[in-house]
């Protein structure tokens, strides 16, 4: 009996034996056969690289050797790691230039190999171009063939959903279609009201705040500042409502921005990441753009029930009615899903990108005070008391300049770029499909052979006389893109800078505060890493 019980026991751990192996086979086997799987996927991805470098390679395009595995992207961020080191000081704001600071390596392929040139991201393949000629006829093509490339705008889904900055093909040609005619100037002119509104408690603020430092002069911060009244203006223009009413929504704006721009860069995507160990961001994104969504349109809700209470007609209900009225007719599930992207992308492009335009505006009129006075002057020529109003504002030039040549040295978007949804002739080079194609905006702004030996100076009067007489080629200037792609908003940022800076000028004295640190940053776009200080005096 116990001879039995012994064998029993004997032939259970047998088997318990044979079931844990078993299991560690199959688990062996299928973790072989995934790693394969990942490896071909990623191998025939690499072929497809390879195959679209050598169709470059053979019409002349050169480019830094790839490493198999990961393209050029170990190079990418040694070369980046190496200019962290050499820049022990703050960045000189004499010069202007940052990008050799931001984008290293760009800068140190181009005096290598051109204007013109291919490199890798893993299995992406990309081409620089910043030939002047090149970059006019690659944002005039009028073409569904070029879009927003889908690896870079799929990282910013939670920001921007679907919306038109990051739609393609006959998607973004609707949202186009529907958005644009709401941003034409004859519109635009309808908001400045809105705008000399909005920016009266900013100047109140910092009246104020002079007032309670001895009434001579202020030591101010002035990026929240900016974000709040360009936010402000947005909420009003959109939504007819306070700044109150969307604080909110920018605050959260403002904190999935942080949390998407801490994550893995754009410019070296492309080869495999253990994104697994970054579930914490992801989480936190997915929460932010869930309860940005939720209050964006809980806002459109309380705004269309009052549309039939008020006559008022604002930016929010002419994009709803254009949605519902549109041939391509938006079930309702969609026109939600319209609205609150858009929303988003509306927010986005002219709340942040507008405040980080006009902080680098003011920086540069504190560095340079002459032209504050030239502002003022003519101010004092064109409105009635003093006062700018919506009629004398569009009769102003000299800060219309300041802004043209402060958006050539300090662009918000630091990028055109587009990927290649069907093999496209783009001057002499045929590019195929699945290229990825960048123009670094920044060094296309300052190339001497285009804007002149001063291309590095802050001087506005080289655009006294339009863009065309600027620089030798016009379409070489893109702080809001060219051609198709150009930005919706761009009357609207113009005006809505252009109101903001006069009112300042007209009220204030300022001067570069001591403690300021010129150091711009790249996320998402590029802005004042540190903010921007100044002095204020008020006149």
């Amino acid at each position: 009996m116990h001879t039995n019980q012994k064998c029993a026991k004997t032939a259970r751990l047998t088997s318990e034996r044979t079931e844990m192996e078993l299991v560690r086979i199959l688990f062996t086997a299928a973790a072989v056969l995934t790693g394969c799987f990942f490896f071909r996927l990623y191998g025939l991805a690499w072929i497809n690289s390879a195959r679209l470098a050598r169709k470059l390679r053979k019409q002349g395009v050169r480019g830094p050797p790839p490493s198999l595995w990961s393209g050029n992207t170990s190079e990418m961020h040694r070369i980046q790691a190496e200019a962290k080191k050499r820049q022990q000081q703050p960045a000189t704001i004499l010069a202007h230039d940052y990008t050799s600071t931001l984008f290293p390596y760009f800068e140190q392929w181009r005096r290598r190999y051109g204007s013109l040139y291919m490199y890798s991201t893993g299995s992406r393949h990309h081409l620089y171009i910043n030939d002047p000629e090149l970059v006019k006829e690659m944002n005039l093509l009028v073409t569904l063939s070029l879009g927003k490339p889908t690896y870079v705008t799929r990282t910013l889904t939670s920001m921007l959903g679907n919306g038109i900055l990051r739609s393609n093909g006959q998607l973004w040609a609707l949202h186009r279609k529907i958005i644009a005619p709401e941003f034409y100037m004859d519109k635009v002119k309808g908001m400045m009201e809105i705008m000399l509104q909005s920016t009266q408690p900013l100047l109140q603020k910092w009246a104020d705040t002079v007032d309670a430092q001895g009434g001579l002069m202020a030591d101010i911060m002035v990026d929240e500042d900016l974000r709040s009244l360009t936010g402000d203006v947005i909420a009003r223009a959109c939504f007819g409502s306070s700044y109150q009413k969307g604080r909110e929504i920018f605050s959260k704006l403002r904190s999935l921005q942080k949390v998407l721009s801490s994550q893995q860069g754009i410019l070296f995507s492309g080869v495999p990441s253990f994104r697994f160990l970054m579930k914490k961001k992801q989480k936190e994104a997915m929460r932010l753009e869930s309860e940005i969504e939720g209050l964006i349109w809980e806002t459109v809700k309380e705004r269309r029930e009052k549309w039939s209470e008020t006559n008022e007609k604002d930016l929010l209900q002419s994009i709803l009615e254009g949605a519902m009225n549109d041939d391509s007719h938006l079930n309702a599930d969609a026109s939600k899903k319209f609205i609150v992207d858009n929303c988003k992308n509306i927010y986005f492009a002219g709340h942040e990108s507008t405040a980080v335009a006009a902080s680098w505006c003011l920086m540069l009129l504190a560095l340079h005070p002459e032209w504050q006075d030239r502002v003022r002057k003519e101010l004092s020529e064109v409105c009635v008391n003093g006062t700018p109003d919506s009629n004398s504002l569009l009769q102003t030039k000299e800060v219309t300049l300041v802004i043209q040549e402060a958006m050539r040295l300090y662009p918000p978007g630091a990028f055109v770029s587009r990927e290649v949804l069907e093999e496209t002739q783009i001057g002499h080079i045929v590019v195929p499909k699945g290229v990825y194609l960048w123009t670094l905006i920044p060094t296309l702004h300052r190339d001497v052979d285009i804007w002149g030996p001063d291309a590095n100076e802050f001087k506005p009067e080289r655009f006294a006389n339009g863009v065309s007489k600027a620089c030798k080629v016009p379409q070489a200037y893109v702080p809001f893109g060219l051609g198709p792609r150009l930005c919706l908003g761009r009357n609207f940022a113009m005006v809505q800078m252009k109101v903001l800076l006069s009112l300042i000028i007209s009220k204030f004295r300022f001067s570069l505060s001591p403690a300021y640190q010129h150091s711009p940053a790249y996320r998402m776009i590029v802005e004042p890493e540190h903010g921007v200080q100044i002095v204020i005096h008020k006149i």
